[in-house]
């Protein structure tokens, strides 16, 4: 997170600690398990809903939807509609979602790197 001084000079919408920032609004869009999962199962490929589904487990058909939405809407997702019926709907990863997806997989990459060490921890304090 940058400091004040490196803030200094740039729009109050680019502080995250700022309640009203449209930074912060990004950030909390973009930082929750669905968003995350989804851009990482997008990765370079392009992908039809019902395969984006199979791909993030777990997800509801109105999570999917809501998410998908939210980041089409933040221009981190493109969505291409096909006129045949049924109507096919592609999604795929803009340049702005790709490279949040580098960022995506750093974290990804933690979390497989300190899975055993949380999880120890976890146990020790009982849950």
């Amino acid at each position: 997170m940058a400091t004040k001084q490196q803030l200094k000079g740039l729009p109050e919408d680019a502080d995250l600690r700022r309640a009203d920032s449209l930074a912060r609004e990004i950030f909390s869009d973009v930082a929750n398990k669905w968003a995350l999962l989804i851009i990482e199962a997008l990765g370079e490929r392009t992908l039809r809903f019902s395969e984006l589904r199979n791909e993030v487990e777990g997800v509801s058909h109105k999570m999917l939807t809501q998410n998908l939405r939210m980041l089409e809407r933040n221009g981190l997702v493109s969505r291409t509609v096909y006129p045949t019926v049924p109507p096919r709907v592609e999604y795929t990863l803009t340049e702005p979602g790709r490279a949040l997806r580098a960022a995506v997989d750093a974290l990804c990459g933690w979390t497989h790197q300190y899975l055993g060490h949380i999880e120890d921890a976890r146990h020790r304090f009982g849950t």
